[in-house]
Order: C-alpha cells, then sequence, then structure tokens
C-alpha cells in the first residue's frame, strides 16, 4: 500500500472535519497529528526524519571518497510539528495565496512530475512565462542554497521569490495577511500549528513557517539506489551497476559534482551551456554573487527522481536523460556562445563516453527514482477552492 494512500486513512486525504458546539459557528477543520512517514513522532511534539543514512560517519555529509556508497547526509532540516507540516500543505496547494486565485506552489511544483511542472520554463499568473525552469522540491530539507542562482540561503528566503514576483504568484505581504486572515478556516488551522501565540492574528513567518514545514517533509531516499547502498546487491541489475561504476569513474566524473547520497554538491558551477532558440545567456550566479568568474554558473540540481523532471538544465534545453549526459560527453565548452568567454568548472572535460556508456548511465539514473513518500493532494482546501491538475500546468478554480 502506497503512503499516500495511509496517509489518506491517518489524517485524511482532506482534513477531518467535525461539528463545532455552536450551529451557528462554522465546522472546525483538524490537523493530522502524525508524521510524514519516515519521521518519528517526539515527546514534544516534533517530527524527527529516520534515515538508514544517519549510521553512516563523513563530515557534514561530504565523503573523502566522492561517490561512496556508505556516505553520510548534510544536516537535516526537521522537528516541525505534524500540524504545522499538515498546515503548509494546505497552503502549498492552495491558489488563495497568489495575486488571482490562479497559481499555487504546486501549479509549478507537481507531486506527479518530481515536484516540478514538465516545462521548459514555467507559468506564472495570466499565463506569464519564466524566465526558468522550476526545480524539484524533494530533499530541499538538507540544501544549504535555493534557486538556480543560489540567490537564498534558506527555504523562508526563497518562497518570498515567488510569492512576490508580480510574474509568478504576483501577490503582496499586505494582500497574502488580508487574504489568509479573512478566511476562518485558516485562521483556526493555524491556531491548531501554533498554539503558544497569544494572538489569534496570522503573521507572515507563520506562514513561511508552515511551508517550510511541509517541503521540509518531502523526503525521498529509499529508491532502488538507496537499497545496493545499505547492502542490498540485488537491488540493481548488471547493467545499472554498470553504470553507477561509470558515474562514479574519473572518465565520466558524474558524482563529483552530482555526489551521493543527495546526487549534488549544492554549489554552483559553469558548465558551458549555451542557451536555446539563441536566447541571451542568462547570467545566472554571477548577478547573485557579483562574480563575473561565475557568469552562466547555476546551481548542481539534485538527480534525485530525475527521470521525472525532464526537460532538463535551468532553461529546458534537453529533453531527455540521454541528451542531458550527451551534452557532457561532447567536449568541454563545445556548446558556449561564441561571443562569450565562461570560466567552465574544472570537472567539466571530454569523457567521449560510448553509446553503451551513455545508455548505462541512463539506466542507472533511473534507480534513483523514489516517490513511496509522496503526500496526498488535498481535494479539498480551507479557501474553498480546488487544485485542478493539467497535462502541463495546474489550474484552479474557486469551488463555490
Amino acid at each position: 500500500m502506497k503512503w499516500t494512500v495511509i496517509l489518506a486513512v491517518l489524517c485524511g486525504a482532506i482534513a477531518v472535519v467535525i461539528a463545532s458546539r455552536s450551529p451557528e459557528k462554522t465546522p472546525s477543520l483538524i490537523l493530522c497529528n502524525t508524521c510524514p512517514p519516515g519521521f518519528e513522532l517526539m515527546a514534544d511534539n516534533t517530527c524527527k526524519l529516520r534515515t538508514p543514512y544517519q549510521q553512516y560517519e563523513s563530515q557534514d555529509g561530504n565523503d573523502p571518497g566522492v561517490g561512496g556508497l556508505k556516505t553520510a547526509l548534510p544536516l537535516v532540516r526537521d522537528g516541525f510539528t505534524p500540524q504545522q507540516i499538515d498546515l503548509g500543505r494546505y497552503l502549498f496547494f492552495d491558489p488563495a495565496l497568489s495575486k488571482d486565485g490562479t497559481v499555487s506552489c504546486a501549479s509549478c511544483h507537481q507531486p506527479a512530475k518530481g515536484f516540478s511542472d514538465g516545462l521548459k520554463t514555467s507559468v506564472g499568473v495570466q499565463n506569464t512565462s519564466l524566465k526558468r525552469s522550476a526545480p524539484s522540491l524533494w530533499n530541499v530539507a538538507f540544501y544549504k542554497k535555493f534557486f538556480w542562482d543560489a540567490r537564498a540561503t534558506s527555504l523562508e528566503a526563497q518562497m518570498t521569490g515567488p510569492l512576490y514576483a508580480e510574474n509568478e504568484m504576483g501577490t503582496t505581504r499586505e494582500k497574502l495577511l488580508e487574504t489568509i486572515n479573512g478566511i476562518d478556516s485558516y485562521r483556526e488551522l493555524f491556531r491548531q500549528a501554533f498554539p503558544s501565540k497569544t494572538t489569534s492574528v496570522v503573521e507572515l513567518n507563520d506562514i513561511y513557517t508552515a511551508i517550510a514545514a511541509f517541503e521540509s517533509s518531502l523526503i525521498s531516499l529509499n529508491s532502488r539506489y538507496d537499497q545496493y547502498a545499505h547492502g542490498y546487491a540485488d537491488a540493481l541489475n548488471k547493467k545499472e551497476i554498470e553504470g553507477l561504476n561509470i558515474f562514479r569513474s574519473f572518465v565520466a566524473r558524474c558524482a563529483e559534482c552530482h555526489t551521493p547520497p543527495l546526487f549534488t554538491n549544492q554549489q554552483v558551477a559553469v558548465i558551458g551551456l549555451g542557451e536555446p532558440d539563441g536566447l541571451p545567456l542568462d547570467p545566472g550566479a554571477q548577478e547573485t554573487f557579483q562574480d563575473a568568474s561565475l557568469r552562466g554558473a547555476f546551481k548542481v540540481p539534485s538527480l534525485r527522481n530525475i527521470e521525472r523532471t525532464a526537460p532538463y538544465t535551468h532553461a529546458g534545453k534537453f529533453s531527455s536523460l540521454r541528451e542531458m549526459i550527451a551534452f557532457y560527453s561532447a567536449g568541454r565548452g563545445h556548446d558556449v556562445p561564441k561571443n562569450e568567454k565562461l570560466h567552465i568548472h574544472w570537472h567539466i572535460w571530454e569523457p567521449q563516453l560510448t553509446a553503451y556508456e551513455m545508455d548505462r548511465l541512463v539506466d542507472f539514473l533511473k534507480t534513483l527514482t523514489d516517490e513511496s513518500f509522496t503526500p496526498p493532494v488535498p481535494q479539498t482546501l480551507p479557501s474553498g477552492m480546488r487544485t485542478e491538475q493539467s497535462t502541463q500546468q495546474p489550474r484552479l478554480s474557486i469551488n463555490h
């Protein structure tokens, strides 16, 4: 039985509705009081992550042997309450947080698409095309930098970007507070999630904390690769093991940037990628750090659930894993625009992989898929709106 089904039984796919003692009052919604799968409920009502990777020792998750199987994870951000996590789930899927009630966080981060959206570049309010693709949110509880250009250093700082960007969710701090405080059901849920507060007024930090709590619960660490890493030799077949060995080799050098177990080193790197369709070069992290040597640098993405998140790169340039691998194999700097002189990362070179080796890498990358802890999508939201998933972009409508 999938965890989404189990969660639906434990907490309800929607909040449990109970009748109020007074017939004049709106029925109350009850938040989940159990932790998401993979977390243990502690005596102080907080959820702590539990994973076999915690039995391994290495300095902050960085193993000297790059690509080592039994490598510890970086520090995780956990310790939220079940109620805060569940409240964040409703906020994440609720279009009421946007300017016009048409876009939610889940519009660009859809569970069925690896918490990305399947588009080359994402779409915001009023169907506005955005500059970059939506990165996956799996395992963001371990991340130290956010956005393709690494301009945010916390989940709270990250979420203010799309919330208040005019072309993304387009709201303002004032409107967001007015909206949430104007919904009785949300005021009640915030009271449950933050019981120590002395005021019933929802504040911005409460909203940010709840969404961060939910996003921190998106853990994907039980793929077939993980089972193999923990000692189950039959978890991978012969071709997949060949792909793993190529991935870790000093020929392909994949693991030097996509370092297990997160399959990212959380750094920015210039890989020498030109923009699609003749677009001007995106400066990336150059603008974040005001460093010309980082022109065209972007954060190294995790490869977890990578087969679900095509197209690839910050601009969705490659539609398949095979195309992405072929780019790296084709040679250092071959895609750099003629009018640009980029400081390409020293790990990028010319492995000249054979077709067989590239196919085996694809086989291996697909072993990193694990969606067993995918949370259930709410069918009813405190705002009265509902989510409507389409093949490309979720569009949401008021459910009166």
